[in-house]
């Protein structure tokens, strides 16, 4: 019980996150329900593939299944609000940009610029390089994830902002 309100928690942050992500893009109004469903399912997703006591996923495959979802959601929903689907795809996967890895990335690049000890700049550079990887991979991960069901339903995330039903 606890670990579905986990997911619903996780869900409903992410929801949240993702309407104020669509808010800067300034999509029509009947657009935010569904960057909410969208951005919601695919942060819930990732944290059952993240967190689940059977088979735990890392993070990048985690977050590149999230995006597909996403990226599926947005072209099945698309055509129902008569937006196309990146409206809702990219301010969906902003929230599960991994904001820590990045920071942790230029935090070790600046500490091996300031260190003079040779261990402690191996140390900083190994920290630099394992957090830049795990933060670059996930974002292209996840950058495919979405962009794949567009590429693959072509034709249907075409015609929704074509007259042609």
């Amino acid at each position: 019980m606890m670990f579905i309100l986990s997911i619903l928690q996780d869900a409903f942050f992410g929801a949240l996150a993702g309407i104020g992500f669509a808010s800067i893009s300034n999509p029509p109004r009947n657009a935010y329900p569904y960057c909410a469903l969208i951005s919601g399912t695919g942060h819930g997703v990732r944290y059952v593939l993240m967190n689940n006591g059977y088979h735990q996923e890392s993070l990048i495959v985690a977050s590149f299944v999230a995006a597909l979802v996403i990226g599926f959601m947005a072209v099945g929903l698309a055509n129902k609000a008569k937006c196309p689907p990146e409206t809702f795809s990219f301010p969906s996967l902003l929230p599960m940009i991994p904001g820590m890895y990045a920071y942790r990335t230029v935090e070790g690049m600046v500490m091996c610029l300031s260190t003079q000890d040779e261990e402690l700049f191996n140390h900083y550079l190994y920290l630099c390089t394992s957090n830049g990887f795990t933060c670059v991979f996930d974002i292209l991960g996840m950058v495919l994830g979405v962009t794949l069901p567009i590429f693959i339903l072509s034709r249907m995330s075409y015609r929704v902002t074509r007259n042609m039903y």
